[in-house]
């Protein structure tokens, strides 16, 4: 189950999630995926990044963010957007929001 979540509320929802994986996609196609601290600031998420991702990032913008709730069983927040890269830094801009339910037997 999720539950849409205006990009308008993600500074406050974003307070209860201290890190996120940041997923960018390789030239091979396959995910790449880098844990970074929730840095949200004039509406979009910063990192400082490794070249990999930067490199996939300026070749296929459209990326995803996943933090997971620091609280077993808590919902995980999704995020989409645009990359933007920044020198050492990239710049997420925020397209659409959920949180996702943990799986449950």
């Amino acid at each position: 189950m999720s539950i849409p979540v205006a990009v308008a509320d993600l500074a406050a929802m974003l307070v209860e999630y201290p890190w996120g994986f940041l997923v960018t996609v390789g030239p091979d196609q396959r995910a790449h995926s880098l844990a970074v601290p929730t840095d949200f600031r004039d509406g979009a998420l910063y990192a400082d990044t490794g070249r990999s991702t930067r490199a996939n990032g300026g070749e296929r913008p459209g990326v995803s963010m996943v933090f997971p709730h620091p609280e077993p069983g808590r919902y995980s927040l999704i995020v989409d957007g645009e990359l933007e890269v920044l020198d050492t830094q990239v710049r997420l801009r925020p397209e659409s929001a959920v949180l996702h339910r943990p799986a449950i037997d």
